[in-house]
């Protein structure tokens, strides 16, 4: 049986049962293939919409990157609002912004519905890696107010930083008092709860081999099959494998994490005052927050192959000593890396193929986009579509190069970025 890769998440997860592995042939309205955050918002969503459900999971319950991602509760999309509202104009940038910044409204609702104990912390600082990075998050702030009534966010200047990060690296920001950060496993662990109470039937180490979009759909697995009337495909960066059509819509990215050893209240406060996740405005940036038990839990680093460095906490020190010159030579305790789903234009797919609705494609914001996602998903199968085909309206755009290239032109593009990054 499968066991959570090793990491900070796996080590202080709540208590959680096994599920089987499917076995023969069952039946539902609906199955869901992938035990992530968009695979049981679904299945939940669905089953409390009065559907009977069978959710599929390959390996563990939040295995991929829903129970290893840096736990960072960001509103919005990739995208900022100016660019939305250049590419799309203002009725669409106005749905769209909307969707992203009720994304976090959706998750802080689940967790106070099913009381999951997930380590739920608020507040987030969007920190200014240059001085002109800090002109645009003035002009988002004022176009968010304009365009969404969002008056809640607050420009820091450079000399407050300190009030929210004690590091010299940052010429100021944006804090969102409404964003925040969680323990991922221990989300995913409670919805499955959830899931399991309204009646989701789930299985583990049940792998997705083929599936069958058509009336009905069909998932077959190595031991059994499931027969339902709409199926939906939450796999993220591991799609490619199932659903070819998907293989050059998204690129599977290695992010690495390490948690510190305990610093103490007093000394880990000092690090982060504000106590908020903290994300850096460059496009290959740092993201890090404190945990419940007063570690620093960073990730950082560029690495584009799935081969992951021989000592991750190696690996990530360099990039955390640096913005934390302060924690010089601290222990770390965990290191471990996972894949995240990339677009090439960092936007979220999401569509339907015969009878399978999918989503997939975060690009670094799932932790928020997901719970939305699975609802949105079965308010389109109840025929209340309009803002499920608003997301699925976002352009898509297949990688270059081919089967062959693909990855090559994929990583000499961002080796570019992260250079520009540098100047």
């Amino acid at each position: 049986m499968t066991e959570h890769a090793p990491s900070y998440y796996a080590a202080t997860a709540n208590p959680a049962p096994r599920h089987p592995a499917l076995a023969g042939e069952v039946a539902a309205d609906v199955v869901v293939v992938g035990g992530g955050f968009t695979g049981l918002s679904a299945a939940l969503s669905a089953a409390e919409a009065g559907y009977s459900v069978v959710l599929l999971e390959a390996k563990r319950i939040g295995w991929g990157a829903s129970g290893r991602n840096g736990g960072q509760m960001i509103p919005g999309m990739r995208w900022s609002a100016s660019d939305l509202l250049s590419e799309f104009g203002e009725t669409r940038a106005r749905g769209l912004i909307a969707l992203g910044l009720e994304a976090g409204e959706r998750v802080r609702a689940r967790i106070a519905k099913h009381n999951i104990a997930c380590d739920l912390r608020d507040g987030h600082f969007h920190a200014a890696w240059k001085p002109a990075h800090l002109d645009a998050i003035r002009r988002e702030r004022d176009l968010l107010e304009h365009l969404a009534g969002c008056d809640r966010l607050q420009v820091v200047e450079p000399a407050d930083v300190p009030r929210f990060v004690a590091t010299g690296a940052y010429h100021g920001g944006l804090y969102d008092p409404e964003g925040g950060h969680l323990h991922p496993l221990n989300y995913a662990l409670g919805l499955t709860d959830a899931a399991t109470a309204a009646g989701v039937r789930i299985f583990e180490d049940s792998p997705a081999t083929a599936m069958d979009h058509g009336t009905p759909v069909y998932v077959t697995t190595p031991h059994g099959r499931v027969k339902a009337r709409m199926g939906v495909l939450a796999c993220d960066s591991d799609v490619g494998g199932l659903e070819q059509r998907f293989t050059g819509a998204m690129m599977p990215i290695a992010n690495y994490n390490v948690a510190t050893a305990p610093l103490g209240e007093d000394k880990a406060r000092a690090l982060i005052p504000s106590n908020a996740s903290v994300a850096e405005s460059r496009f290959v940036l740092n993201y890090y927050r404190l945990t419940a038990d007063h570690r620093l839990l960073f990730g950082g680093g560029e690495k584009y192959t799935p081969t992951p460095p021989a000592d991750v906490a190696g690996f990530v020190r360099p990039f955390m000593e640096r913005i934390f010159p302060q924690l010089r030579g601290v222990r770390i305790d965990y290191g471990w890396g996972g894949m995240v789903g990339v677009t090439r234009n960092r936007l979220p797919q999401f569509g339907r193929i015969g009878n399978t609705f999918y989503a997939h494609g975060y690009s670094g914001h799932g932790v928020l986009l997901t719970t939305l996602a699975g609802e949105l998903i079965v308010d389109a199968m109840r025929g209340t579509a309009e803002r499920f085909d608003l997301m699925a309206s976002l352009p898509r755009h297949d990688f270059p190069g081919g089967k062959l290239l693909r990855h090559p032109i994929h990583v000499a593009g961002m080796l570019w970025y992260a250079l520009r990054d540098r100047l």
